[in-house]
């Protein structure tokens, strides 16, 4: 996980948040039902990732590594390793790192 070697996705801006989250797919050929994705994601120092609507897949974030701050549906939650956050289907989720340098890297299981 998190190896630059291994094949992930670069986004910038993500839901017109800043700076940059990278994003490994763990199930390349697709996770088995009941789950729609698995994903390890890395957040840059000061980065975030802007208010989006789950409007198709219910999720976790587990968080690995890092500080920071999580809105679900304008609730602020503290993220640090071992916090776990619902995000119910239908409801908002933003991320932001606390740091303005360390990365914040968390895992997304997606409920199918």
């Amino acid at each position: 996980m998190w190896s630059r070697s291994e094949p992930h996705d670069r986004r910038e801006r993500l839901f017109g948040g800043a700076g940059a989250v990278l994003v490994w797919n763990l199930c390349a050929a697709g996770p088995a039902r009941p789950f729609g994705a698995v994903l390890a994601c890395e957040l840059e120092g000061a980065a975030s990732v802007g208010t989006h609507l789950q409007h198709e897949h219910a999720e976790i974030v587990i968080v690995m590594e890092g500080q920071g701050v999580a809105h679900v549906a304008g609730v602020p939650m503290a993220l640090h390793p071992g916090a776990v956050v619902e995000v119910p289907l239908g409801h908002t989720l933003a991320l932001a790192n606390g740091s303005d340098h360390d990365p914040l890297r968390y895992l997304i299981v997606k409920a199918g």
